[in-house]
């Protein structure tokens, strides 16, 4: 589901913008509809985060004289509400890292209140902003109130292929310790 969203707001936000979409999550916000919290890279190398209200689809009549189907206008569907720049960003603050609390605080000018689905989302999001920063900004982002174990990974697992290597060396492991534990009969 997410990978559709993903290729749909690209080719409908951010293509059209010449930005690449890099990271989104889901958030929660008063007003109706769907909304995400986006961080895209474009042309000339700027870092842009914006929230993206998404309207719900609307009734539309189909050629059907009988029936009324729910079509959604994809192109009049996304629309970016609030944009900030990532050098912009002095401070990001998850609030208290002791508490599964899904909400942070992105301080530019005025201090953004963010809430996003889950915590997961949440240290998803913080982790691609600060990679971010440092690929593009050559600055370190100022974190406040993270675990920091969820955000800069260890070098026991920091790449997603090292833990599927990992786990394939494990399960080989394992494979040869049941097969020297069987008994094998030697006719002779």
């Amino acid at each position: 589901m997410s990978s559709l969203l993903r290729e749909e707001m690209q080719r409908v936000l951010f293509r059209p913008a010449k930005e690449r979409l890099v990271e989104f999550i889901e958030i929660e916000e008063p007003s109706h509809g769907r909304h995400f919290f986006c961080a895209s890279v474009a042309k000339n190398k700027e870092v842009q985060l914006c929230i993206v209200h998404c309207q719900m689809s609307v009734p539309l009549k189909s050629t059907s004289k009988r029936s009324f189907t729910k079509r959604s206008c994809i192109q009049e569907c996304y629309r970016r509400a609030e944009i900030w720049s990532l050098k912009d960003l002095t401070l990001i603050d998850g609030r208290n890292p002791d508490v599964d609390d899904p909400c942070f605080l992105l301080h530019f000018d005025e201090v953004r209140t963010v809430t996003a689905i889950s915590c997961s989302a949440k240290y998803a999001m913080v982790r691609a902003l600060v990679a971010l920063s440092d690929r593009y900004c050559q600055r370190s982002l100022n974190l406040r109130n993270f675990d920091w174990p969820y955000i800069k990974p260890t070098s026991f697992y920091s790449n997603k292929g090292d833990c599927a290597v990992l786990s394939q060396i494990c399960f080989y492991a394992i494979n040869l310790v049941c097969l020297s534990m069987c008994h094998v009969p030697l006719d002779g």
